[in-house]
């Protein structure tokens, strides 16, 4: 699980200061003020690791297969007039689940990176630093391209050389490792964790694709539910016909569940086509099936964030944009549990960038009814100063109360009520005086 992040001179944001990651955090602001940066920074780092070349130093984008994101030129991500012109992203973890090779076990981490850009226009580490509680490491970019390796606080470098540059921007070489000699095993197994806890984040888009009336299915799991969710039918389809120990019909019940709960289906079936490759989801309400696409576009574009809650291994931590899309109120509400009740059974960390006054709503009932702690639930507000992207963290007392935030972003519920009043009060004089 991600326990902090921090970003400097990332697009927007040219000095977030850390910020607290909760097993269930909501990201809440207005349009364009740098919600989407926060998730986005991670996806750079997941994109990057994930890459076949692990000589890259930065993975920008522009493979629309396989990367999350096309973050352009250098230039692009780069915070306006920043000085020096290098960006920052910064995050802990808790992996208590990492062993190492002697024993024992990595529980909490903590890794920063920062990129600069060189003669030729390409984005390098210029300093790549991981720590957990035995030790610190540091790859430092020198000149000529040469990177230097520091242990803990020495002054002096173990090691200096062109081949010690960290792979893929989290991970230091063999070549380090072995000069390294005791301590590059330390190192290995924390870039390891590093990079597992990268390739743990699942992510889903804001955009998801509209549902067909059937699908080829070839009998197989998907590995990933793409960012527009359109993996997530290929799942449902495995868990309905696909027996073993982690499947099972565990995915279609569970997603079942928390839509009868939105009140816009009591339950889905998955249904051959005679004996054919191709597949049907039907929708169970008041005694009527219906197909997916002749049922309203809300359980469409809600089908890839419930499935992806039961689906993602667990351990994983989820990015979410915007998953209460085309969703009536009570539905958007029962989003909020889903987070809360999918993290504390499945371990599973959810990130999510919403608009949703009712789910956040939802979200303070949960905690004052003691179904989450304020530990576990973590939630910012992002607004402007001037160009640059600015957090306040909204604090919530254990029964959900909330006392620094900011006026009239969900409206003024009790000012339009007032002006109700007053203009009812107003026309029914006039008539009166009539």
């Amino acid at each position: 699980m991600f326990t902090s992040l921090k970003l400097k001179n990332f697009k927007a944001w040219r000095e977030s200061g850390e910020m607290s990651l909760a097993p269930v955090t909501l990201l809440l602001g207005s349009n364009s003020t740098g919600k989407s940066s926060l998730i986005q920074s991670l996806l750079l780092l997941k994109q990057t690791v994930t890459s076949p070349d692990r000589t890259i130093h930065l993975n920008l984008g522009g493979d629309e297969v396989n990367d999350y994101f096309n973050f352009g030129h250098f230039n692009d991500v780069l915070t306006k007039g920043a000085s020096p012109r290098h960006f920052e992203i910064s995050f802990g973890f808790g992996q208590p689940g990492f062993r190492r090779r002697n024993s024992g076990f990595i529980g909490q981490g903590a890794f920063s990176t920062t990129y600069a850009m060189n003669s030729s226009g390409a984005a390098v580490t210029q300093e790549c630093c991981m720590e957990d509680a035995k030790q610190s490491y540091r790859a430092v970019r020198k000149d000529k391209g040469a990177y230097s390796i520091y242990v803990g606080n020495e002054g002096q470098p173990r090691g200096k050389s062109r081949a010690y540059a960290p792979e893929r921007s989290i991970a230091l070489p063999a070549e380090a490792i072995q000069m390294l000699g005791l301590e590059g095993g330390n190192a290995q197994d924390l870039s390891l964790a590093i990079r597992r806890e990268l390739e743990k984040i699942v992510y889903l888009g804001p955009l998801r694709r509209k549902p067909e009336r059937d699908y080829v299915w070839n009998k197989t799991r998907p590995g990933d539910l793409g960012v527009d969710g359109y993996g997530s039918i290929n799942a449902l389809f495995s868990s309905a016909f696909i027996r073993g120990k982690d499947n099972g019909d565990d995915i279609i019940a569970g997603v079942s569940k928390y839509l009868s709960r939105m009140g816009v289906a009591e339950r889905l079936e998955v249904r051959q086509l005679g004996h054919s490759t191709r597949y049907e989801i039907v929708v169970h309400r008041d005694g009527v099936e219906a197909n997916l696409r002749d049922v309203g576009i809300g359980i469409s574009q809600v089908l890839p964030v419930l499935t992806l809650a039961f689906y993602a291994p667990i351990g994983s931590t989820i990015l979410l944009e915007e998953p209460e899309i085309h969703l009536h109120p009570l539905a958007q509400s029962v989003l909020a549990e889903l987070f809360v009740e999918i993290s504390q059974e499945r371990k599973v960390q959810f990130i999510v960038e919403t608009h949703s006054e009712h789910l956040f709503r939802r979200l303070q009932t949960l905690l004052a009814k003691g179904k989450v702690t304020p530990k576990n639930c973590a939630m910012y507000f992002v607004e402007r100063d001037g160009a640059d992207a600015k957090l306040r963290t909204l604090i919530a007392n254990e029964y959900g109360a909330i006392n620094n935030w900011p006026e009239k972003f969900f409206g003024d519920a009790m000012g339009e009520a007032r002006e109700q009043a007053i203009a009812r009060a107003g026309r029914e004089s006039r008539q009166r005086g009539h």
